[in-house]
């Protein structure tokens, strides 16, 4: 279970990748119904004022003894000077992996965790303009520079900026499950996730809001177990056909049925972690129609298939079964 945190703040931190861990982890959201954490942020040296690339000092209350304890280290990004990392903050990080910490960068905090030796053999990633150079400095890590996040044992590497909110989220949703993760993304006004795999930088995002069309994307997502076909947009709309497709690709970047089938893989998603309704049911009710149509578009957007990501986010035993599988999901392995 994650109780407790830790973020490590280097020399010249930046300042928007350690508040986003603050932000994330800090703050007591009990009177929400969000989680509360033991959280610190320590540094190589307890009360030392450390500078950071905002211009401004902070002064880091703790010493690395904050790790000894932490379910979660937190690297963000600092200044990678040329001297490295200093070797007492690398043994701290190898320690708490070592223990069964989680341990999770943000940016080029990447780099502390590779000359720790944590990414040899491991995926990771980091900011599009540091992953060349996080390959050349560690070359048995394999550096995906296209995605958000990514997880591997239990060690999460972030990419830049607002990807870090993706992966510290990913792991409260991990750990402590929907309900929280989309309580912390409420009170953040950010979406509740974003896919790991999906791109760094594109020239066509998926927004879930727009100009003219924000309040029939709040109808498409309220009717996603409707057919939500060009011609009945449009009509909602109060368009011709050919007007909303344009105006819709226009201020969304992506198709109707791209923006529809999205939407409707997280509605699945939710239902498969907050309910135990069969996949069947789940397809009906996201809009699908069919566990076989479910399945193509998880494998496709996510790389699994409804019932792992099931069985992944809500970590229930499957009573009296020796294999672990219930029967559904054998025939879901077997096809």
């Amino acid at each position: 279970m994650l109780r407790t945190v830790t973020v490590v703040a280097l020399p010249h931190a930046a300042p928007f990748e350690l508040g986003t861990a603050c932000e994330v982890f800090g703050i007591d959201r009990s009177d929400t119904g969000g989680p509360t954490f033991d959280f610190r942020v320590c540094g190589p040296v307890a009360g030392a004022v450390m500078p950071t690339k905002g211009g401004f000092s902070i002064v880091v209350e703790h010493g690395l003894e904050a790790t000894l304890d932490a379910d979660l280290v937190v690297v963000p990004a600092y200044g990678m000077p040329a001297a490295g990392v200093p070797a007492e903050v690398l043994t701290a990080l190898r320690d708490a992996h070592a223990r069964g910490a989680w341990i999770l960068s943000i940016c080029s905090g990447a780099f502390a965790l590779g000359e720790a030796g944590l990414l040899e053999g491991r995926r990771c990633t980091t900011h599009w303009m540091h992953a060349a150079e996080l390959a050349a400095r560690f070359p048995a890590a394999t550096v995906d520079p296209d995605v958000l996040f990514v997880e591997d044992g239990r060690v999460i590497t972030g990419a830049g900026t607002a990807a870090g909110i993706d992966a510290c989220l990913h792991l409260v949703r991990r750990e402590l499950g929907a309900a929280a993760a989309t309580s912390v993304a409420r009170r953040m006004v950010v979406p509740p996730q974003r896919d790991g795999g999906q791109a760094q930088y594109v020239d066509t995002p998926l927004p879930s809001v727009a100009d003219t069309l924000a309040p029939l994307l709040t109808w498409m997502l309220e009717h996603l177990d409707e057919e939500l076909g060009v011609p009945v947009l449009a009509a909602q709309a109060l368009m011709s056909e050919r007007t909303f497709a344009r105006r819709f690709r226009a201020e969304t970047g992506v198709t109707p049925a791209a923006w529809v089938a999205r939407q409707r893989v997280g509605r699945a998603q939710e239902l498969l972690e907050r309910t135990d309704a069969p996949v069947d049911e789940v397809a009906r009710r996201c809009g699908f129609g069919s566990a076989a149509l479910l399945r193509h578009h998880f494998a496709r957007t996510l790389g699994t298939t409804p019932l792992a990501y099931r069985r992944r986010f809500t970590r229930t035993p499957v009573a009296g079964s020796a294999d672990g599988l219930d029967d559904e999901e054998r025939a879901e392995r077997a096809s």
